[in-house]
């Protein structure tokens, strides 16, 4: 048999391609099979930058017969990137969705396991981006189920992934947690593609800063999880860790660490309405304004209010906000009246006398609140003398040496040395 032999960089028509892929073929001829599998590739990369959802999916359908003289492997590859190009495409989220149930239909139909388990394992992460949470879960966990009486860990480690994803969207942070770790468990026995990888650091991230409050551990793993990104280019997904990574800053109470940490080499190209809304967070922060801070939310409400992971974070902010704003205002006086920082930060009274009830009892502050004169008094912070402190460990450690010199003197004298002896009156 001859092979079909095609120019280079050459982009077949949906009518050329159909010819070419139910002309016969020898499946050993791995040549003929890369020809056509380039083919079908490069239309469907031309159709999907073209939005053509329509064609793209007549494509999928027209290649069937190709891919059914293919092997297991090689057919999820291809039909699953087919898939992927027409997901891509901006368009209604129940299309994409009744797209990918179509694929699996005939994936189930044709007995091809291994490529209808893919093709579910996307369908769990578009229910994802479609903010279709409940689908997301329950099909990963029947998923789950099936992939683990299967060597298929690769497919499991990205459904558990997703699962965890989606039982954090559902504020299930248990179900995320333990997902999370499944999913690590099964990446530590595969080679994991820098992508997966990176994208456990970014849940990892997540999870400690969303349940644990840890985000000292957080920022760790979103800069891991940046640095993969943009080892590979994943310019979307590397922007949303810098933002996470800015967000622990302002959480850490580092909130000057993040113009530096947004100026430097590696960080400089990432540009956008997200990164400029961490800037005007920490530039609040910074300048402890509460109404800068709200200024910020207001101006940028779909980067800020709109994103799950700040968003969880908002009460807690808010109330450092307040706090911020609270002792800037007060730190140059020895008596405030509490009803005019009511005017100046604009909250209501009760609310400001018992954040400021709060920060004396944490400490933040030193005063007391006079409820007759409605006012607060405020003491310098003492100075501590440590001379005493210093003091007591040092006698403390003359001690312990006294007593050990004192344990080997009795040690090294003779019975004879140690017996009693009368002095003369």
């Amino acid at each position: 048999m001859t092979s079909t032999k095609l120019p280079a960089q050459a982009v077949l028509s949906m009518t050329s391609v159909q010819e070419l892929v139910c002309k016969p073929i020898d499946e050993n001829d791995e040549v003929e099979v890369k020809s056509r599998e380039d083919a079908i590739m490069c239309l469907g990369k031309r159709l999907s930058r073209e939005r053509n959802t329509e064609e793209l999916k007549k494509l999928i359908s027209v290649t069937r017969p190709f891919i059914v003289g293919m092997g297991k492997a090689k057919a999820a590859k291809l039909v699953r990137s087919l898939v992927d190009l027409a997901l891509v495409i901006n368009q209604d989220g129940q299309m994409k969705v009744e797209l990918c149930k179509e694929c699996i239909e005939w994936a189930a139909a044709q007995k091809r396991v291994f490529l209808r388990q893919t093709l579910e394992a996307r369908l769990v992460r578009l229910y994802n981006d479609i903010g279709k949470y409940p689908d997301a879960l329950n099909l990963a966990q029947r998923l789950i189920r099936e992939l683990r009486k299967l060597d298929n860990k690769d497919v499991l480690m990205e459904v558990q992934l997703e699962e965890s994803k989606s039982g954090f969207m559902l504020k299930n942070l248990m179900r995320a947690r333990t997902s999370l770790v499944n999913a690590k468990t099964t990446a530590s026995g595969v080679y994991l593609q820098p992508k997966f990888q990176a994208a456990l650091n970014m849940q990892s991230g997540i999870i400690h800063a969303s349940g644990e409050k840890d985000f000292k551990t957080a920022y760790s793993y979103f800069y891991e999880a940046f640095e993969g990104y943009n080892e590979i280019h994943e310019m979307t997904e590397a922007r949303r860790a810098l933002k996470y990574m800015c967000l622990c800053k302002v959480m850490l109470n580092e909130a000057d660490t993040v113009s530096p940490l947004l100026n430097n080499k590696n960080t400089l190209k990432y540009k956008g309405e997200d990164i400029n809304a961490m800037r005007a967070l920490a530039a609040a922060f910074k300048s402890r304004s509460l109404k800068k801070f709200l200024q910020s939310f207001e101006t940028y409400k779909k980067e800020l209010e709109q994103d799950p992971l700040i968003k969880m974070q908002f009460q807690t902010l808010s109330e450092t906000m307040i706090e911020k704003e609270l002792t800037r205002l007060i730190e140059p006086y020895s008596i405030v009246d509490i009803d005019h920082l009511t005017r100046l930060i604009q909250l209501p009274k009760e609310r400001v006398e018992k954040k400021l009830a709060q920060m004396i009892l944490d400490q933040k502050i030193q005063g007391c609140i006079d409820q007759s004169s409605g006012s607060i008094t405020l003491y310098e912070p003492e100075n501590k003398n440590h001379a005493y402190e210093s003091s007591v460990k040092l006698i403390h450690s003359l001690s312990k040496v006294v007593d050990a010199s004192a344990d080997r003197s009795g040690k090294s004298k003779s019975p004879k040395n140690t017996k009693n002896t009368v002095r003369p009156m």
